[in-house]
């Protein structure tokens, strides 16, 4: 079954990047709700590296602060909930609940480079998930990587386990913070046919 054309623009076609959000706050069962839906998209071997930090107050957004780049400050700091987009380097230690089917202990072997290469790219989709689930549930986003990611894993992940991937500002727009629609690749532009 497709999805009708209103529920792919709320998605894909007419969902921007925002860089302002209202005054609103966002319940948080509706992050609980966000963290639902998008657990269900596939990781290679049902790894789910993904972790995610939703800084909703006042301390955690100041703790955030001095990570920031310039142009992210004001716009994470006015925004009600950002998204710290983790992943777990130990993920293979859920992989007899996740995975029965494999052996989990081969992955503590795997080496570091093996083990961050998965995590980052596994860790990604699960965080591209994030936005999609965030926008189905009527939620704008502002993903974004201006940020010192050494300084957020001290301030969020000192035991090192946790590793920052990107932030995502969450809420609801602000209309007049979002720029007009840039413009994409077209199939021919960014597709083979094999």
């Amino acid at each position: 079954m497709q999805l009708a054309d209103a529920a792919l623009d709320q998605i894909f076609r007419t969902a921007h990047t925002v860089n302002g959000f209202l005054d609103r706050p966002v319940p948080d069962l509706l992050l609980r709700a966000v963290y639902d839906l998008m657990q269900w998209g596939p990781t290679a071997s049902n790894g789910c590296p993904c972790r995610v930090v939703f800084i909703t107050t006042k301390a955690g957004k100041q703790a955030l602060a001095p990570a920031l780049d310039k142009g992210n400050h004001d716009k994470t700091m006015t925004a009600p909930v950002t998204a710290i987009v983790a992943y777990d380097l130990k993920f293979y230690e859920q992989l007899p609940k996740l995975a029965p089917h494999m052996d989990a202990r081969s992955w503590q072997s795997a080496g570091p480079d093996a083990i961050h290469n998965y995590c980052l790219r596994n860790g990604s989709l699960q965080g591209a998930y994030l936005i999609i689930a965030a926008r189905a549930l009527g939620l704008d986003c502002g993903p974004m990587s201006g940020f010192d990611n050494a300084a957020v894993d001290a301030a969020f992940f000192p035991d090192g386990r946790w590793q920052s991937n990107f932030l995502c500002n969450l809420g609801y727009g602000d209309p007049a913070s979002v720029r007009p629609r840039q413009p994409r690749l077209g199939f021919d532009q960014a597709c083979r046919m094999a």
